[in-house]
């Protein structure tokens, strides 16, 4: 979860939600996102809300988070007790290292929200996992424990962009534990990757997507690196020590990124998501895209219900301290009006391979849409069925086209 939590309005001590909130929960599905805050090191390049050892500080530990999380769960099933329950469609587990923690207690974690709520019986459980934290042996207890897929940090192949980034990990490393996880039974494994790193060269990248290619994934991540205010990359940049990113080499890198996996049999879905088939993309961050609703468990984690957003207290001492109480751990909430629910939906799904239909904009959004159809940044022929998709090129100015579509 991002550093930065926004401003809202408080929560009532018992996390209950607005009977409208709470009147058709799931109909446009339902997930869980559970977020474990720790990492044995800290990524130069990570801002989001993770703790090391030496962090963490008293009143939070590994040992007891899991009974931390289930306690949030037991108060998330009060929150939606008289609504007609969930079907849970999604889990992802996400930090942070979540693999930090025992297999034993993901395990203990996932059979909790099977027992509040109830998993469908094709249900996507994701984890992630930096390629250090798991072995065999774990990778066999996740798998036998209902886990079915699972996203490994690779971030790139090139020893000196590994060290850049601060990753702790060797070279071959990642996709060494994309292997293991297809032999524990894992029948979906992501790769992530970092673009731009300063000092990566086009032969770096390119090394990086043939071992993707190599480990047999079904599913990439490639995303540009962002330098985030607070960081040790950032800060680095700042005294001289390392080069900005550039724009340019961003886009270079993501046309080859676009090569060589559609060669592969990958096909882009999301801006900065590619799949081997439609089985194969995430759904959890489909069911995010498509503003359904989910619950997230763990300091810091956001959450969305009928249109009442909230986030958790950041610490996970306060986290547990809260939990300890009896008192929900929700630091603030916001009411999405209609105009913003408008304006998510069409920044998320103009992303999509799937595409927005034009019908959902008003008479100024057409107008946009038209211009950047006109420009080469929308498919012809998918706007001509009505539908917003972006091009090749389009994707590249992914946010200027959003601008756009939301004059």
């Amino acid at each position: 979860m991002p550093g930065v939590l926004p401003e809202g309005e408080p929560v009532p001590r018992d996390g209950s939600l607005p009977a409208t909130a709470t009147r058709a929960v799931g109909a446009r599905g339902f997930g869980v996102y559970v977020h474990v805050p720790f990492c044995a090191s800290r990524c130069g390049y990570c801002d989001f809300n993770t703790y090391t050892a030496s962090e963490l500080g008293g009143g939070a530990s590994r040992e007891t988070y899991a009974d931390s999380v289930l306690a949030e769960l037991a108060l998330a099933a009060r929150v939606l007790g008289d609504s007609p329950p969930p079907r849970v469609d999604t889990v992802f587990v996400g930090g942070g290292t979540p693999t930090l923690l025992p297999a034993d207690d993901l395990a203990r974690i996932l059979d909790g929200i099977d027992r509040v709520w109830g998993l469908a019986a094709d249900a996507e459980v994701t984890t992630e996992a930096n390629p250090e934290s798991v072995s065999p042996e774990s990778l066999r207890t996740l798998r036998a424990a209902g886990y079915t897929r699972i996203s490994l940090g690779m971030q790139s192949a090139a020893p000196g962009v590994l060290a850049v980034l601060d990753r702790r990990h060797s070279a071959g490393r990642a996709t060494a534990a994309a292997l293991e996880a297809r032999d524990a039974g894992f029948g979906h494994v992501n790769l992530d990757l970092i673009y731009g790193t300063p000092g990566e060269t086009a032969e770096d990248f390119a090394a990086s997507l043939a071992q993707v290619v190599d480990a047999g994934v079904d599913h990439v991540s490639a995303y540009a690196l962002i330098v985030e205010d607070g960081t040790r990359l950032a800060a680095r940049m700042r005294r001289g020590e390392l080069p900005y990113p550039s724009d340019d080499v961003a886009a270079d890198r993501y046309l080859a990124a676009e090569a060589a996996l559609g060669a592969a049999g990958f096909s882009w879905y999301e801006v900065s998501n590619w799949a081997r088939s439609a089985t194969a993309a995430c759904r959890h961050n489909l069911l995010y895209w498509a503003g359904a609703d989910w619950w997230g468990l763990g300091p810091g984690a956001h959450s969305h219900v009928g249109g009442v957003r909230w986030w958790n207290v950041k610490h996970p001492s306060a986290y547990a301290a809260r939990l300890a109480e009896g008192a929900s751990p929700a630091l603030a909430r916001e009411q999405l009006t209609p105009d913003e629910q408008h304006m998510e939906d069409v920044m998320l799904r103009v992303r999509l391979a799937s595409g927005l239909p034009l019908d959902v904009l008003d008479a100024a959004g057409r107008a946009g849409a038209e211009r950047a159809r006109d420009a080469g940044l929308l498919d012809a022929g998918a706007y001509a069925r009505g539908l917003v998709v972006l091009t090749l090129r389009g994707r590249l100015l992914a946010d200027a086209v959003v601008r756009d579509l939301l004059p």
